[in-house]
């Protein structure tokens, strides 16, 4: 049965396009797209690959694996797999290396997954439900201050320590909340001031989200397997949506492309540069008037330097 939930892909030829620098030969190597999603990007790049061109394609979610099923292109394959395993891949064997962060429009708006305040479900949030536990599941034991903890760090919520304690004392009256409505009513009810135009929930499943996905920890270790798997001259191209995110690959990148003295010892050789800045990109003004969910996307491009 097909999905009444469609995706439009963010920033699709700014990133596609970021892979090949030269856009009018068909590429022969190898590509890799780390997060599958429904697809938009993996379709694209293989339309720019010659017929001995490879894409590999990561994705946690057991519905994109799915979607990916319906690719019949012998010069691709899906790893039912987070993209933290990258390093799998051989040493410099990737030519070109995609990471779209986030989620897909399917997974927010499908109410069965729990991703959304605006629709009631069972609060799971899990992008890989084969494993692993959900957000009722944690929430049901977690300690206050570890509530608080993940809230503050991963939502940026100022208001994280009272809202931990409501769910705690929920509870204990009522028993652990199950739904993502219970969730989003009782922030309501703790968070009295919020941005205008913004739910007092947003931060809140924004943290819980990425907290039992493991979604900044994952994002470190494939950012540092793509230094080992990409071939001199490769492209890294990132797509983030929000600071959190945003940050480690600012950081990650400004951390590699610039060579680096040990001041203990002078004469040493320094930390060789293993990447090259070559842009940041947004979303144009139509494509945000037409997509609202890519308003925050950032796009970072590098290139692996041949040390």
């Amino acid at each position: 049965m097909t999905q009444p939930w469609t995706h439009t892909t963010v920033l699709l030829n700014e990133a596609v396009e970021a892979l090949f620098p030269d856009a009018a030969t068909p590429a022969s190597g190898t590509f890799v797209d780390a997060t599958f999603g429904r697809g938009g990007h993996a379709r694209e790049i293989l339309a720019r690959l010659a017929p001995e061109g490879r894409l590999i394609a990561f994705d946690k979610d057991v519905e994109a694996v799915a979607e990916a099923a319906r690719i019949t292109d012998a010069r691709f394959s899906i790893r039912h797999q987070g993209f933290r395993e990258l390093g799998q891949l051989p040493r410099a064997s990737v030519a070109g290396l995609l990471m779209d962060l986030g989620i897909s429009s399917p997974q927010i708006d499908n109410p069965a997954r729990g991703f959304s305040f605006r629709f009631d479900g069972p609060l799971d949030m899990r992008m890989d439900t084969t494993r692993g536990e959900s957000v009722a599941e944690w929430l049901a034991t977690a300690e206050i201050q570890q509530i608080a903890e993940v809230i503050r760090d991963y939502g940026e919520e100022r208001f994280a320590v009272q809202i931990a304690k409501a769910i705690d004392a929920r509870r204990q009256e009522r028993g652990p909340i199950s739904t993502t409505t219970e969730l989003a009513e009782l922030v309501a009810g703790t968070v009295k001031t919020r941005e205008q135009g913004q739910n007092p929930a947003t931060r809140t499943f924004q943290a819980l989200r990425i907290f039992i996905n493991a979604e900044l920890e994952e994002l470190q270790q494939a950012l540092d397997a793509s230094l080992d798997v990409l071939q001199p001259n490769g492209r890294l191209a990132v797509i983030s949506f929000h600071s959190l995110e945003d940050r480690i690959v600012k950081q990650f990148i400004a951390k590699h492309s610039k060579e680096v003295y040990d001041r203990r010892a002078p004469f040493a050789a320094p930390t060789v540069m293993k990447l090259r800045v070559l842009d940041r990109i947004k979303p144009s003004a139509a494509e945000v008037a037409g997509n609202k969910r890519s308003r925050s996307a950032i796009l970072r491009v590098a290139e692996r330097t041949a040390a």
